[in-house]
């Protein structure tokens, strides 16, 4: 095959779709732009979803733009349709024909054109060699593997000599052993023919083996262009930096050129054009870390797990936990009280609440924290609470409260008046509160998401003390086992994020072993936080 060299631009490209519930537009890909160098291997990368395909279907004639320009070796091609492109498409499920056998589904394209027959075998038996299937000509595809399978569609899609060859995740039903050999198999072939491979996959490591250049992608957005070393190593953002294999991405102020603090220490970087006391986010790569003793440590913390991985152990160190605070939640039995005659129950739990919020008390306020509610016995059909008894002061203490229907179905229980609960931490200028709460068996029990509602029944919030920001919990831990609660008095911790790090390393160590962790200086890399560009 000879060597086509043909470049492709998209230019400005915009693909808009409608929401069919809501009817409101939405972008699938939004104003992109990328030129594809002629003969290179080139991979979009990106989660599902980020608009990676949809730009493949637009460079294949599938799809068209809603706004852009496909320019291929200069022209706009965006109306020229599929097949009159010199573009292939090799896809995820093969289309072969099941009728036909190797030979014949090589062959179809060129038979379709009318090619001589001297001139198709020649041709078939070529694209055979290169895909190392010469003997197989008279197989029927039924019989074949899922790799072989796969060699033939490609050999299929390249004996038509485009120019351009698509490949929208090949190798996404292929198991693990045999997608790792045609992640070599495909590269060998595209350097064979010489021609532009692009290659759609949402797989970081096919990516990084394959390509001369990866474009990533997110919620229809080229992130970042690069070769695999750049992209790897000198991710633009968050995204990126997380997306491209594990890392450890940390909070950092720039000190000035080559120095950047974090974890209030100052370290040496290569990083460059940033501002004086600039915030900045710091990555390093776990393979750029290592395990030395604790005295030898830049920094200092807690093996918290270790995993044998064959060459290496996937290692979490602690270098510095969370901001904690401890509340007590007290459960307690749901017992209604019967009003036989009424043919009415009411319940309500004991509830707890700061001083300071007791000023903003409102009878349905109160009823929410109380749980308060009332139904017809026979029926189960709520019935509405007329009546909320209160005198809760700003003072601790303990108060009264009764809830009353219409009927005079009564309950009584006690709010308890606390003082604010809060920690704060000077050391990292963050605080966190809670309170001490009190809950239903049941409500424990019926707890879809048990985190997120502890959270919130114990009004759990923090914050930094810098800039007022909010701060994510991001730990909750409690003493007792949801399924089995009984009633009593339980521990709930709360804790903001520490700082974990990422460690591959061939020292093993045990959990809660105490070590340092070093680092270069050109292993740190600096990105600008998210929207201070």
């Amino acid at each position: 095959m000879d060597k086509i060299k043909k470049g492709v631009r998209l230019d400005h490209i915009s693909k808009i779709y409608q929401d069919p519930k809501t009817g409101k537009d939405f972008y699938a890909v939004k104003d992109t732009s990328l030129t594809i160098e002629p003969g290179s291997f080139v991979t979009l990368l990106g989660p599902s979803g980020c608009g990676k395909t949809t730009l493949l279907r637009i460079l294949g004639g599938f799809l068209q733009p809603t706004e852009g320009k496909v320019l291929f070796d200069g022209e706009d091609i965006v109306n020229v349709p599929p097949y009159k492109r010199e573009i292939n498409t090799v896809f995820q499920k093969y289309a072969l024909f099941p009728h036909m056998n190797v030979y014949d589904n090589i062959a179809f394209g060129l038979t379709i054109k009318k090619e001589p027959k001297d001139v198709i075998a020649q041709k078939v038996m070529r694209m055979l060699r290169l895909v190392s299937l010469e003997d197989y000509a008279d197989r029927n595809v039924t019989e074949l593997s899922g790799g072989q399978q796969q060699r033939i569609a490609i050999a299929r899609a390249l004996v038509n000599e485009p120019s351009v060859l698509l490949l929208d995740e090949p190798l996404g039903a292929l198991d693990l052993k045999l997608r790792k050999e045609m992640q070599q198999e495909l590269k060998y072939i595209q350097q064979e023919v010489g021609i532009t491979f692009i290659f759609v996959t949402h797989d970081q490591e096919e990516a990084l083996t394959m390509s001369d250049k990866i474009v990533v992608m997110n919620a229809g957005e080229i992130q970042q262009i690069g070769t695999p070393t750049e992209i790897y190593r000198y991710p633009v953002n968050e995204f990126v930096a997380n997306f491209i294999g594990e890392t450890n991405i940390i909070d950092g102020v720039m000190q000035g050129d080559d120095l950047v603090t974090f974890e209030d220490k100052k370290f040496p970087c290569r990083a460059r054009g940033f501002n004086k006391n600039e915030k900045v986010d710091v990555v390093i790569r776990p393979e750029h870390l290592d395990i030395v003793p604790r005295a030898e440590g830049m920094l200092k913390g807690v093996v918290k797990s270790q995993l044998f991985k064959g060459m290496h152990y996937d290692t979490v160190v602690e270098t510095r936990v969370g901001t904690t605070i401890t509340v007590k939640m007290q459960v307690s039995q749901d017992r209604p009280v019967l009003n036989a005659d009424a043919g009415e129950k009411i319940s309500a739990s004991a509830f707890l609440i700061d001083g300071e919020d007791v000023g903003e008390l409102d009878d349905a306020k109160v009823v929410a924290l109380a749980s308060a509610e009332a139904w017809d016995v026979e029926t189960e059909e709520p019935i509405s609470i007329k009546n909320v008894e209160y005198d809760i002061k700003p003072e601790v203490g303990s108060y009264s409260v009764t809830f009353t229907t219409a009927a005079g179905t009564s309950i009584t229980v006690k709010a308890a008046v606390m003082a604010e609960n809060r920690v704060e931490s000077k050391v990292y200028q963050e605080e966190i509160y809670a309170m001490n709460f009190f809950k239903k068996v049941e409500d424990i029990q019926e707890s879809i998401a048990l985190d997120t509602d502890l959270e919130t029944w114990a009004s759990a919030s923090a914050w930094s003390l810098e800039d007022g920001e909010q701060v994510e919990i991001s730990d909750v831990k409690y003493d007792f086992d949801p399924e089995t609660i009984e009633p009593g008095v339980y521990d709930v911790t709360f804790s903001t994020e520490g700082y974990e790090y990422k460690v591959s390393t061939t020292r093993a160590c045990e959990e809660g072993a105490e070590v340092g962790l070093i680092f270069r200086p050109e292993d740190i890399h600096v990105m600008k936080k998210e929207g201070q560009w």
